[in-house]
C-alpha cells in the first residue's frame, strides 16, 4: 500500500558536512524538509554546544522583533503576511539584520518618548490654562460688621487682626475621585484656616499614558500663614496634585492665559511632526519586520540543527545523523551537492543499520490534514503500521451525519465550508488572525463532508429545520383506513387519536421510496419510533465500524510478522465482539425480516432475550426467535468468556517464553566456549575476542543487510 494507507519506509543516514558550507547544507535540507536530525550530543547543555552563540543572537533578535511588534499593534497597525518564500540569509547576512533592527529599535524608542514627554508637556498646558480660565477669584476683603457673628473667633490673635495677614494662593487639577478626599483633609489639617475652591472642567482632556479623553478637578487654596501653606503643599503632593502658579492680579492671569495658549499651539506643531515621523518609522518597520521574522527563525533552526551534529577530530566537517525517507534518498544527495559546490568538498550521505524504531511518516494535503490530526489527536501510530487516516475520510463524518442529520443545517453547513474550499487562496482569508475563523478554516474539508453526509442523513430521517417533507407520496391512506373500518361521526369525536392498521386492504400501499414516511411526523408514536429504529442503526453501524477496526489489525500482523497475534488476540477478539454484539445485530436484522405486520403484535423482544443471554435463563412469556436459540446464545457466551483471559495472557506469556528460549540461546554458546577454554589452556582471549568480532551479531547483520537492500545504491 502506498504512504496514504501507510506510514512511508524511512531509512537512518549519515550525513559528513563540510565546516565551511554545513550552514548551507542545513539550510538548504530545511527548505526541502525531507530529513529529521538526530541529537548526537543529548549529554552535552545547550550553554556548551558549538553554535549557542549564534542561537542567542537569534533570540535577542526575536525579542527585539516582539518590542517592534507591540509598538505597530499599539498604533493600531497589522503586520502583513511576507511574500513568496523567503530562505534563510547568510551569516553575514545575519549581523546587517542585527543592526538595522537595533538601530530601529533605539530611533522608535527615541521618537517614542519624544512623543509621550511631548504629550505630557501639553496635558500640563491644557491642565494650567483650564485653572487659569475656570472662573477661579481670590476671595475678596472681609466686610466687618457691627455685632460679632458664629465665625468670628473669640480671642484675637497674638500678632495683630487677620487683614494685616498676607493671603497666599495654591492652584491646580487632581483627579475627580480624589477631590473630595483632598478637601476634606485639608479642612481637618489645616483647622479652617483656608478657602478652597473645586470645580470641574468644561472639556475632557486628554490623558497622556493612556489616551482616552478623561474630566479633571481644578481647584484655588487661599490660605494664610507659612505653616499652612506647607501643610497644604505636602498634602497635594500626596494626592499627585498637578500645581501651577497662580496669580493675584485678573490682568497677570490673562497675560499667563494667552502666553500658555500660544505655547501650546507651537507645542501642537511640534508634535504633529513627531507623530508624523513616528508614522514613518512604523511604516519602516511594518515594511521590513515580516521578513525579517521568517529570516531569523530559518536561521535558528539552522543553528539548532548544527548544535545537533559532532564534530569530526580533524574538525574539518560536521557529522550529522537523520532520518529520511527512502524515496528521498536522490533527492537528498542532490541537494547536498548543490549546497556544498561552492566549498569545493562536496558532501556525503549514506545509510547506516539502526536498531531504533524510525519515526512515522505520513504525507499530507490540505484535503487529508485535518482528518490525519483527527486521528493522531488520539496516538500517533507505530512505523509502518496501517493509516486509518483515509478510512476516517469517510467514517467520521458519516457518523456525525448520523447524530446531525438535517437538509436544511447540513446544506447551510456544506454551503459555508464550500465557500471556504473557494476562497482558500485568498491573501485576506488566509492572513485571518481570529482564532475562532482559524479553526474553522483548517477544517474546512472536514466541514464539507460533514455537511455534505448530514444532508444524505436528513434525506433518510425526512427532516428539513427540523420539519418533514413529503418529496414523494405517502405510502400510507388514509381514505382506505377511513372507509374500511367504518370511522362515523360519532367515532372522531369519542377518539381524537386514530390508528392506521398495515393489515386493512389499501392501507399500506409500500414503502416509501427513499427515507421514513412523512406520515410519522404526524403520529403520536413519532418519537419513540425514531429511537427505535435509530438505536438499532447506530448499534449495527458501531459493532460494524469496530470489526473493521480489528480488521485493520489483520494487516499490520501480516506485515510485521506477527503470525501469534493473529491466534492469540486478533481471533478472540473477533469472537467476543461477533460472539455477543454481532449476535445482537443479527436478532435485529433477523427479526426485521422474518416478522411482518401480522405478527408484529406477538413479535418477541430482543432487549429481553440479550439479557437473558448473560443470564442463561428463558422468560415463558417471551418467545424464541428462532429454533435452538437458547443453546446458541449459551455457547456464545461461552466462547466470548473463554477469550478474555486468550486476551489478557496470551501474548504476554509467549513473549515470555519466546525471550526466555532467546536467553537459552545466548547462554549455550557461552557454556561451549568456557568448557573449550577450561580444555586448552593455550588459547589466547585476543584469538578469541577477534572471533567474536568476526562472528558478529545475526540481528545486526541482517539489519544492514535491509538498510542496504531499502538504501539502494546510497
Amino acid at each position: 500500500m502506498g504512504s496514504m494507507f501507510r506510514s512511508e519506509e524511512v531509512a537512518l543516514v549519515q550525513l559528513f558536512l563540510p565546516t565551511a558550507a554545513a550552514y548551507t547544507c542545513v539550510s538548504q535540507l530545511g527548505e526541502l524538509g525531507l530529513v529529521e536530525f538526530r541529537d548526537l550530543n543529548a549529554s552535552v547543555s545547550a550553554f556548551q554546544r558549538r553554535f549557542v552563540v549564534d542561537v542567542r543572537r537569534c533570540e535577542e533578535l526575536e525579542k527585539t522583533f516582539t518590542f517592534l511588534q507591540e509598538e505597530v499593534r499599539r498604533a493600531g497597525l497589522t503586520l502583513p503576511l511576507p511574500e513568496g518564500g523567503l530562505p534563510a540569509p547568510p551569516p553575514r547576512d545575519l549581523l546587517r539584520i542585527q543592526e538595522e533592527t537595533d538601530r530601529l529599535a533605539q530611533e522608535l524608542r527615541d521618537v517614542r518618548g519624544n512623543q509621550q514627554a511631548l504629550r505630557a508637556q501639553w496635558h500640563q498646558l491644557q491642565l494650567h490654562s483650564a485653572v487659569l480660565g475656570q472662573g477661579h477669584s481670590p476671595p475678596s476683603a472681609a466686610t466687618h460688621t457691627d455685632g460679632p457673628s458664629e465665625r468670628t473667633p473669640l480671642l484675637q490673635a497674638p500678632g495683630g487682626p487677620h487683614q494685616d495677614l498676607r493671603v497666599n494662593f495654591v492652584a491646580g487639577a487632581v483627579e475627580p475621585h480624589k477631590a473630595a478626599a483632598l478637601e476634606r483633609l485639608l479642612w481637618r489639617a489645616c483647622r479652617g484656616f483656608l478657602i478652597a475652591s473645586f470645580r470641574e472642567t468644561e472639556q475632557q482632556l486628554e490623558d497622556p499614558v493612556t489616551g482616552e479623553p478623561a474630566t479633571w478637578m481644578t481647584f484655588l487654596i487661599s490660605y494664610w500663614g507659612g505653616q499652612i501653606g506647607q501643610k497644604i503643599r505636602k498634602i497635594t503632593d500626596c494626592f499627585h496634585c498637578h500645581v501651577f502658579p497662580f496669580a493675584e492680579e485678573a490682568a497677570a492671569r490673562r497675560a499667563a492665559l494667552q502666553q500658555l495658549q500660544q505655547q501650546s499651539q507651537e507645542l501642537q506643531e511640534v508634535l504633529g511632526e513627531t507623530e508624523r515621523f513616528l508614522s514613518q518609522v512604523l511604516g519602516r518597520v511594518q515594511r521590513l519586520l515580516p521578513p525579517w521574522q521568517v529570516q531569523i527563525r530559518k536561521v535558528k533552526a539552522v543553528y539548532l540543527a548544527l548544535n545537533q551534529c559532532s564534530v569530526s577530530s580533524t574538525h574539518k566537517c560536521l557529522i550529522a545523523e537523520a532520518w529520511c525517507a527512502t524515496c528521498d534518498l536522490p533527492a537528498l544527495q542532490q541537494a547536498l551537492q548543490d549546497s556544498s559546490s561552492e566549498a569545493g568538498v562536496s558532501a556525503v550521505v549514506h545509510c547506516i543499520p539502526c536498531r531504533d524504531m524510525p519515526p512515522t511518516l505520513i504525507r499530507t494535503n490540505r484535503f487529508t490534514a485535518s482528518f490525519q490530526g483527527i486521528v493522531d489527536a488520539y496516538g500517533v501510530g507505530r512505523y509502518q503500521e496501517v493509516n486509518p487516516a483515509p478510512y476516517t475520510i469517510i467514517t467520521f463524518p458519516f457518523l456525525f451525519a448520523v447524530m446531525f442529520g438535517d437538509v436544511g443545517h447540513g446544506l447551510l453547513m456544506f454551503l459555508f465550508a464550500l465557500a471556504m474550499v473557494l476562497a482558500e487562496n485568498q491573501p485576506a482569508v488566509k492572513s485571518a488572525q481570529n482564532e475562532i475563523w482559524r479553526t474553522f478554516f483548517g477544517g474546512r474539508y472536514l466541514l464539507l463532508l460533514m455537511g455534505l453526509f448530514s444532508v444524505y442523513t436528513g434525506f433518510i430521517y425526512n427532516e428539513c429545520f427540523s420539519r418533514a417533507t413529503a418529496i414523494f407520496p405517502s405510502g400510507w391512506s388514509v381514505a382506505a383506513m377511513a372507509n374500511q373500518s367504518g370511522w362515523s361521526d360519532a367515532f372522531l369525536a369519542q377518539h381524537q387519536l386514530l390508528a392506521l392498521d398495515p393489515n386493512v386492504t389499501g392501507v399500506f400501499l409500500g414503502p416509501y421510496p427513499f427515507g421514513i414516511d412523512p406520515v410519522w411526523s404526524l403520529a403520536v408514536n413519532h418519537l419513540s419510533f425514531l429511537n427505535s429504529f435509530k438505536m438499532k442503526m447506530s448499534v449495527i453501524l458501531g459493532v460494524t465500524h469496530m470489526t473493521f477496526g480489528v480488521v485493520l489489525g489483520v494487516f499490520n500482523h501480516v506485515h510485521f510478522g506477527q503470525w501469534h497475534r493473529l491466534l492469540l488476540e486478533t481471533l478472540p477478539e473477533l469472537v467476543f465482539l461477533l460472539g455477543l454484539f454481532g449476535y445482537l445485530v443479527f436478532l435485529v436484522i433477523y427479526k426485521w425480516l422474518c416478522f411482518t405486520a401480522d405478527s408484529a403484535a406477538t413479535a418477541p423482544s430482543i432487549l429481553i432475550h440479550f439479557i437473558n443471554m448473560f443470564l442463561f435463563s428463558r422468560s415463558p412469556t417471551n418467545r424464541p426467535l428462532f429454533r435452538g436459540q437458547e443453546v446458541v446464545q449459551s455457547t456464545l457466551v461461552v466462547l466470548a468468556l473463554a477469550t478474555v483471559p486468550v486476551l489478557l495472557l496470551g501474548t504476554p506469556l509467549f513473549l515470555r517464553r519466546k525471550h526466555q528460549r532467546r536467553q537459552f540461546r545466548r547462554r549455550r554458546p557461552l557454556d561451549e566456549d568456557k568448557a573449550g577454554l577450561l580444555g586448552q589452556p593455550e588459547v589466547s582471549v585476543a584469538s578469541q575476542n577477534s572471533d567474536e568480532e568476526k562472528a558478529g551479531c545475526p540481528g545486526d547483520q541482517e539489519e544492514e543487510e535491509n538498510c542496504r537492500r531499502s538504501c539502494g545504491p546510497w
